[in-house]
């Protein structure tokens, strides 16, 4: 097990180890929603909920079930079918009580099943052996993390509607530019935490 503070964990999953800017995990999702403000704040929570119910449920279930009876192999299906479970949860709980919500996300929000991010919260918790905190720590942070990404490409990209770019570069091709711009004003985060 690492010995580092799960606030290192926590801010470092954040800023210097975000899930988009450093990782490139979650970029379809992060791209498709990105047009407004709250839209993408409200997809930004869905995501963090989910990434910090299923590290926990995915540490559980890797290492009290199939550690113990030595089918860690499977991890990446069991994994898969965790998240899907509890995306498909949160997606009811979200049709029956926030509708508007339910409508405006679309089909983003049962796409949280295949976001990369999250499989990849999981699989990066068990490669990097975290305790339950530090596991809790990443997914939590993790999930702000790529809601501060999105929630800042969202803003970006409102400003640029009205800006005056090459016909080439309109839509998604700005979008990666300003991504990979994005990223490198993150880059100089990592002299303060870094988490490996």
């Amino acid at each position: 097990m690492i010995d580092i503070n799960p606030w290192i964990i926590f801010f470092a999953s954040i800023f210097t180890n975000n899930m988009i800017l450093a990782n490139f995990l979650g970029m379809c999702s992060f791209i498709a929603v990105s047009n407004e403000i709250k839209t993408s704040l409200s997809l930004g929570q869905a995501v963090t909920f989910v990434l910090a119910a299923t590290s926990v449920l995915n540490y559980f279930i890797y290492h009290y079930l199939l550690v113990p009876i030595g089918l860690e192999y499977l991890r990446f299906i069991v994994f898969i079918i965790v998240i899907a479970a509890f995306v498909q949860l949160v997606e009811m709980i979200i049709e029956r009580y926030f509708e508007t919500l339910y409508y405006s996300l679309g089909i983003f929000l049962p796409l949280i099943t295949v976001n990369c991010a999250i499989l990849g919260v999981s699989l990066f918790m068990i490669i990097r052996d975290y305790s339950l905190i530090q596991s809790f720590a990443f997914g939590v942070g993790s999930g702000l993390g790529w809601t501060l990404a999105i929630v800042a490409m969202a803003g970006i990209r409102k400003k640029i509607r009205t800006a005056k770019i090459p016909k080439g570069l309109e839509g998604p091709g700005i979008t990666l530019i300003v991504t990979g711009i994005m990223a490198l004003a993150f880059l100089g985060f990592s002299g303060i935490v870094q988490i490996q």
